[in-house]
């Protein structure tokens, strides 16, 4: 039996968590190992919403901003050549990433 390996990845920014998604998927390539994925996961967005004037006069406005993050899973098997060519990887500060063998 092969043990499998889940990546999660998350992110603010799309473009990054593409790249190391794609980088990921090359190493699956090169060592020949079974991957599923990248999976998109349902964006989280969370909106805050502020009173634009400083002071308490004329009519109120709002400001409204959004933050989403990005998620996504991919899942391989664990071969322990691949695991360690994904630990060489070279991952933005902006990206999370966290690998759960299963």
């Amino acid at each position: 039996m092969v043990q499998t390996a889940r990546i999660r990845l998350s992110s603010m920014d799309l473009e990054k968590l593409e790249e190391v998604s794609t980088e990921i998927k090359g190493v699956a390539e090169k060592t020949g190992v079974k991957i599923a994925g990248p999976i998109p996961l349902p964006t989280k967005k969370v909106q805050v919403t502020t009173a634009k004037p400083p002071s308490g006069e004329g009519t109120i406005t709002w400001d409204k901003y959004e933050l989403r993050l990005h998620k996504r899973v991919i899942y391989m098997d664990a071969n322990e050549r691949a695991l360690r060519m994904l630990m060489r990887i070279r991952i933005p500060e902006d990206v999370t990433i966290s690998l759960d063998l299963m």
